[in-house]
């Protein structure tokens, strides 16, 4: 293969792009969207921001600030835990706008996530949050087909495929060169996207700690590898099409077949296949398993009074009033205990359901690349289902730890003789508020990203490796007229 070859190729191509009117009006009218869109995305992600701090001081605050009272009273006076959005949100959007960022945490009840976007905006965010890897993903693959349909097909239908191939120029170099040349004009739509991601690496300063740098390079890695793999694949179907016409019907069947059709069909067979409880029904299940086991609330329960004859007969006493320590706490944290273990039970079990429904999706990835860069660009970016999760077991933890801080609160400050929570004998002082470590989100490590998604990304190179392959190997079989 002479390089000399492939190289004048990629030039001729890459000129030839630019002497077309239209084709500047397409990049300056993207260019143009672009920076909307990451503008407006850095205002949205930098007012969330300051939303979350406000009122995550706010909520502090408040908590500190309350007098002194009974354990309990403040166990369900309660707090707020705050989700701040990873910084890569500004390129990335993932499932932010579905997600809540807030839970109110308290004694005995797990609360669901509230106030996510969606909830607080129109109809029409379910047509999709606009947003700079929106624009990568779905846009820019249409602009590459139709910057590209004709590459090859167009030298056939003006006899000049024939002529450069009598010059000594065989298929593989022209098809090498025609992708390189095409990767090379939409370097000039994909290169502005990516300066404003590696942008938000300098100006987020703060999100250092989370290895943001490591993020945006396997961000640029992934996206590359996924635009290589586009203009592979739409050189392959120019020179296999008869003419520029079937070459451009071919892909854009292929945009929409891989790019809208598969990817919500996955969703509707996953949930088909997999139904999840509603929240009415998840709530459900939790109390009727907490009755089975019995009611920490209710004086009768008998299987809380055989915990309390077993607690009576330890200390050798007959009344709980002679126990060494506050038996209402005790008795409130074994409940504590027993929720918060039904709750987590039932917690998981919805969302390996979840991961059923997506698992549908997660085995397409080796057959349409969309897929797999989707996924893996989430992830990175801090926006997918697992960041999710992690939030909301984050604040169980912080609940439960909570909850069981102030029994413990309880069983050694308030007495057993206390008939009520009023009154200065049966209160704690505030300082013990203030005690109680503040909630930190955690983001997870770039490794266990990296870990849950390494499929995808492996998929990304073999898809290129094909392609390669294909044009490389078989390019003999491609006519020339």
């Amino acid at each position: 293969m002479k390089k000399q070859v492939v190289i004048l190729v990629t030039k001729q191509f890459f000129k030839k792009a630019f002497s077309n009117k239209g084709f500047l009006v397409l990049l300056a009218v993207f260019l143009v969207v672009l920076a909307y869109v990451t503008v407006d995305s850095w205002k949205a992600f930098e007012a969330h921001h300051h939303v979350v701090e406000h009122h995550q001081e706010s909520s502090r605050k408040s908590w500190e600030d309350s007098p002194d009272k009974h354990p309990h009273r403040m166990a369900h006076f309660g707090t707020f835990a705050f989700r701040l959005q990873h910084p890569l949100r500004i390129f990335d959007s993932g499932i932010e706008s579905y997600t809540g960022n807030s839970v109110f945490l308290e004694a005995h009840k797990q609360n669901t996530a509230n106030f996510s976007e969606a909830s607080l905006s129109t109809g029409l965010v379910r047509f999709g949050d606009l947003n700079i890897a929106m624009l990568l993903q779905l846009i820019l693959p249409l602009i590459i087909f139709f910057i590209g349909y004709s590459s090859v097909t167009s030298e056939k239908e003006n006899r000049t495929l024939k002529i450069i191939y009598i010059q000594g120029a065989n298929m593989k170099e022209v098809l090498l060169g025609k992708s390189l040349g095409l990767f090379l004009v939409s370097s000039l739509f994909f290169l502005p996207a990516f300066l404003s991601l590696w942008s938000i690496s300098f100006l987020e300063s703060t999100s250092l700690n989370d290895a943001i740098v490591l993020r945006i390079i396997l961000l640029t890695i992934t996206y590359i590898l996924f635009f290589l793999i586009l203009c592979c694949i739409t050189v392959i179907i120019s020179a296999k099409s008869k003419n520029s016409n079937k070459a451009l019907l071919s892909l854009l069947g292929i945009w929409l077949l891989f790019f809208i059709i598969i990817p919500k069909t996955a969703q509707v067979v996953g949930n088909y296949m997999y139904p999840n409880l509603s929240k009415i029904e998840f709530r459900a299940a939790i109390e009727e398993e907490i009755a089975k086991q019995g009611d920490s609330h209710n004086p009768n329960d008998p299987h809380f009074n055989a915990i309390r004859d077993s607690i009576l007969k330890a200390n050798n006493v007959t009344d709980v009033k002679d126990l060494p320590f506050n038996y209402s706490g005790f008795l409130m944290s074994k409940g504590e205990e027993q929720s918060g273990t039904i709750y987590s039970k039932q917690h998981k079990k919805l969302i390996e359901t979840y991961k059923k429904q997506n698992s549908i999706t997660n085995a397409l990835v080796f057959l349409n690349p969309y897929l797999a860069i989707k996924n893996t660009s989430m992830s990175l970016s801090g926006v997918d289902f697992d960041t999710y999760v992690s939030f909301l077991l984050q604040t169980e933890k912080y609940r439960y730890e909570q909850s069981q801080y102030m029994n413990n609160l309880q069983m050694k400050f308030i007495s057993n003789k206390a008939s009520g929570s009023e009154g200065k004998v049966h209160v704690v002082k505030k300082e013990h508020w203030k005690a109680l470590p503040k909630f930190t989100y955690q983001y997870i490590s770039v490794s266990e990203t990296i870990q849950n998604k390494l499929v995808a990304i492996l998929t990304l190179c073999i898809w290129l490796l094909v392609t390669l392959t294909v044009m490389v190997q078989f390019s003999n079989r491609f006519k020339i007229i």
